[in-house]
């Protein structure tokens, strides 16, 4: 590609008549490879800004593009289908093993049995899941680690170039949180894909993001690396929430 994978354009959206703006004239560019968080508190307008890409939320004003193309212009199926996505809570299809919920969209695609196989055991070799052992089980006999492993697995079945991710790892304890953000960190480097983080963790968002985005009250206040944005913080909203980052624990 020779411009970006994804593009916000003064993208606006309430819920309902009357009420607040969810995102307020929001801006910005992911490039192709780029890892994007988007950070900020509890009704920030992040998990808005996300689910605008993947066509889950129709703005009211204001463009989104994705590899090019406005979203209004994509089949919403098809758009999804080229774009994994990771939630907190996973969502893996309970009745379905762990082998089934990772070849979903494959067969969904079309893909012979063989190759769903052979792809949905990559996946979870991949993840740190060995197929011998994991594929039979159901979600119930998974731990909260366990479960987040087949979620990305899963999102990456089809090898979509674009990876949005919503609070990835907050359901997790901390240590298993830590231990799957240092394996995330590996894990993009050999995937190369373009991926949209959404976060209300400090340091997450500075392990994780190659920028990042600053969001409060449905507006991106900055974005930048995050040397960029500790040096020179854009106000004092921002400032006050990296200080997180160099506080005591």
């Amino acid at each position: 590609m020779s411009g970006p994978a994804v593009e916000l354009r003064n993208v606006s959206k309430r819920f309902g008549a009357g009420a607040r703006l969810v995102l307020d004239r929001v801006s910005f560019r992911v490039e192709p490879g780029e890892t994007l968080v988007l950070l900020g508190s509890s009704g920030a307008g992040k998990t808005t800004a996300l689910r605008c890409i993947n066509r889950l939320v129709e703005p009211d004003e204001g463009e989104v593009e994705v590899e090019g193309r406005e979203i209004r212009s994509w089949d919403p199926i098809r758009l999804r289908r080229r774009t994994g996505y990771v939630i907190q809570d996973v969502g893996l299809l309970p009745h379905l093993s762990v082998a089934e919920n990772v070849e979903l969209v494959p067969k969904l695609e079309g893909w012979s049995p063989e190759r769903r196989s052979e792809r949905m055991r990559e996946l979870l070799a991949f993840v740190g899941l060995e197929p011998s052992r994991f594929a039979r089980k159901k979600p119930r006999e998974l731990s909260g680690g366990e479960r987040q492993r087949v979620g990305v697995a899963r999102a990456l079945a089809v090898d979509p170039p674009l990876l949005l991710m919503d609070e990835p790892f907050g359901a997790l304890d901390a240590v298993n949180r830590r231990r799957m953000q240092d394996e995330f960190v590996g894990m993009k480097q050999k995937l190369r894909k373009t991926i949209v983080i959404v976060t209300h963790d400090v340091p997450e968002a500075m392990k994780l993001g190659d920028r990042i985005g600053v969001m409060h009250g449905g507006r991106l206040l900055q974005i930048g690396s995050s040397v960029e944005i500790l040096a020179q913080p854009a106000d004092d909203f921002v400032a006050d929430l990296l200080r997180l980052e160099s506080a005591p624990t």
